[in-house]
């Protein structure tokens, strides 16, 4: 695809909106004012709001909701089937697995992994990413496991490795995370 550049989008070169996965897909749907950077592949039956913005090499899978004003960073993936708000920052190489539900005002550090699988390979189970409430910022490096909540207002440590349901407004550091009151110098919510 050539650069296209119109009052409504500026698609770069390279960049794959609306790839085919399935005989009855529909292309996906893409609000006002979105930058899709080369490399960027995004799905049929995808819904993006206003305001969207990628990296390069970022990827968007079916079924997946965005809301406006959200950044997908260089090599980050969205896999499909998930929810995810509005003033949402994504940055470099961070994985959102399949069937993920990221609220308002949520900013996800380089190289954030949420997990959707309890039991790799082993044994069935439920396919289950995280739920991340509005406001939630996740450092880098930081690891979410299957089918965990982190409240709103929360705050996950870079390197942190959340392995339970982290309370609203609360600090998770460590590997397993630990939970803390939040400090004072974090508190306020998100400002994406």
């Amino acid at each position: 695809m050539s650069e296209r550049r119109d009052e409504n989008h500026d698609v770069h070169p390279e960049a794959t909106v609306g790839h085919s996965y399935a005989d009855d897909s529909e292309p996906p749907v893409i609000g006002d004012g979105a930058t899709i950077r080369s490399g960027t592949v995004i799905y049929d039956d995808v819904a993006i709001g206003d305001g969207f913005t990628t990296g390069h090499g970022a990827l968007v899978r079916e079924k997946t909701v965005v809301g406006d004003d959200v950044v997908v960073g260089t090599n980050t993936v969205v896999d499909g089937h998930c929810r995810i708000g509005s003033h949402v920052s994504m940055q470099t190489n961070v994985y959102v697995p399949t069937n993920t539900t990221i609220g308002d005002q949520v900013f996800l550090g380089p190289c954030a992994v949420l997990t959707n699988d309890a039991y790799p390979i082993r044994q069935e189970s439920e396919m289950e990413g995280p739920t991340l409430e509005d406001h939630v910022s996740v450092g880098a490096n930081a690891t979410l496991l299957p089918d965990v909540t982190v409240g709103e207002g929360s705050f996950v440590a870079a390197g942190a490795v959340v392995t339970s349901d982290v309370p609203s407004e609360t600090l998770a550091v460590g590997a397993p995370a630990e939970h803390r009151p939040l400090p004072d110098s974090l508190q306020g919510g998100n400002e994406i």
